[in-house]
């Protein structure tokens, strides 16, 4: 495994582009767009005041820059660089901005949800999209979702003081369905990969999930229990054979293709008894002294790189006790449940991280339908991502380590360089050879070894920007 240098980095904005050919990163006002080899400049742009989102085109030939502040978007070409196009939302603010998968098309969202607007680059055309419901999670936009094939949207919808979806055809942004839901205040929608089925769930003061499909029939409801929190976190598994359904009761249900009823429910018990189960323990590692060598009492220059302390696995003998967290029970969002959750890729494993144990990373096997092991960390998960070729997962807590885990084992990795390099967010490249590791204000590249050898920035040095 090896790193590339550290390029400066602003608000977490670093994308690698859909084809993997390059990387795109900000640096306030500045978009630059480097080889995703050899992390040499390719483009460098200048926007008109502090960039907030990013977003790459389906086929990699158009980024978009989002400044909300201003209400604008500047989109940029990367096959003709004097090419540029300015969107101005006006009075009517601007809340979300994203790509349609033609790549031609621009969603914009005016504050307070009025309307989306749909921006045509080659017709300069505009169509508007009324009653959008605010399902805004993070950066996330869960009351808007595109079928993976770019044919279809589905959109979350609120008038008369009622839910409603529309399916619109992408060609021509022409309503294909419309219908209401049975939700009290309905939190998102999102396609099944196959683009057959969607799901749309009510917000937590309801436990209801509903299954549309493409024509709007109604094709289940899901109800785990009532007067209680409900549903935190939704997802599909690649293959849309599986919808997993995380709960703040600390479980997540799994959802089969054929019937939509449960065929299992995983909870997240405290401790862990099972032999069966491998828990792994992050412990710390003080770097090895070499006598003769330090200094007593060491100077300050030798002091900063002994104080970063590293860290490895130990694999811990059963019966282990998880540190948990007691929630707030006086404030609103209590950390309990199920907040995150993602398949493999092959649809194999899924892995989870229930709020009330913040340290630990889940691994279920989906096959087998039971827990296959545990990842304590020594500090809060922040956030993990699967390989998208392989059955491997990416950890960071925010701390200069990132961690990865396979069937084989898990490994913490060190990250080198001068401070401290707290890894708060990561993203995997198309190919799984590398991956992006995030900062508050830089970012650095990791090349995990492969059969063909490593990536070929290692070594070489890039122009800072």
């Amino acid at each position: 495994m090896n790193f590339s240098e550290v390029f400066k980095l602003s608000s977490l904005l670093c994308k690698f582009s859909p084809d993997g050919k390059y990387l795109a990163s900000c640096v306030q006002y500045r978009l630059v767009v480097r080889d995703a080899n050899t992390l040499q400049i390719h483009q460098l742009y200048s926007c008109l005041d502090q960039i907030q989102h990013i977003e790459w085109s389906a086929d990699s030939l158009f980024i978009l820059c989002a400044l909300y502040k201003r209400g604008l978007v500047q989109v940029w070409s990367l096959e003709q660089p004097e090419w540029h196009c300015k969107i101005d939302e006006g009075s009517a603010g601007l809340v979300a901005s994203c790509w349609s998968p033609d790549g031609r098309h621009i969603l914009n969202t005016t504050e307070f949800h009025l309307r989306i607007t749909v921006w045509s680059l080659c017709t300069k055309s505009v169509s508007y999209i009324k009653y959008p419901k605010a399902c805004q999670q993070g950066e996330s936009l869960r009351g808007i979702t595109f079928t993976r094939d770019g044919r279809y949207l589905a959109l979350a919808e609120r008038r008369d003081c009622k839910d409603y979806v529309s399916i619109l055809v992408c060609s021509d942004w022409q309503l294909l369905r419309h219908f209401d839901t049975d939700t009290q205040d309905l939190a998102g929608i999102e396609w099944a990969p196959n683009g057959c089925v969607l799901a749309a769930w009510d917000a937590c003061l309801e436990y209801k999930i509903l299954l549309y499909s493409l024509d709007g029939r109604l094709l289940s409801t899901f109800c785990a229990y009532e007067w209680s929190l409900g549903i935190k976190s939704v997802a599909w598994s690649p293959s849309s054979q599986f919808l997993a359904v995380g709960s703040y009761d600390g479980k997540v249900r799994i959802l089969n293709h054929v019937t939509w009823k449960m065929i299992t429910e995983f909870g997240h018990p405290t401790t862990i008894n099972n032999p069966k189960i491998v828990v792994y323990k992050e412990a710390e590692k003080s770097p090895p002294l070499v006598l003769g060598r330090l200094a007593f009492p060491p100077p300050r220059a030798a002091a900063g790189p002994l104080s970063s302390t590293e860290s490895k696995y130990e694999v811990a003998s059963v019966p282990v006790s998880l540190q948990t967290l007691k929630p707030a029970a006086d404030r609103a969002n209590p950390r309990i449940g199920v907040g995150a959750l993602a398949f493999s890729p092959d649809s194999c494993f899924l892995a989870t991280r229930s709020d009330s144990v913040p340290t630990a990373v889940w691994i279920w096997d989906i096959q087998k339908l039971r827990l296959l092991a545990v990842l304590e960390q020594l500090s809060a998960v922040r956030c993990f991502q699967w390989d998208p070729r392989q059955a491997r997962l990416a950890i960071c807590t925010g701390g200069s380590q990132v961690y990865l885990w396979s069937p084989a084992g898990c490994v913490s990795v060190q990250v080198p360089g001068e401070g401290d390099f707290q890894v708060l967010s990561l993203c995997w490249h198309l190919s799984g050879d590398s991956l992006a590791l995030l900062s508050k204000d830089h970012f650095c590249l990791c090349f995990l070894e492969t059969e063909q050898g490593v990536g070929t920035a290692f070594g070489q040095r890039a122009d800072h920007t």
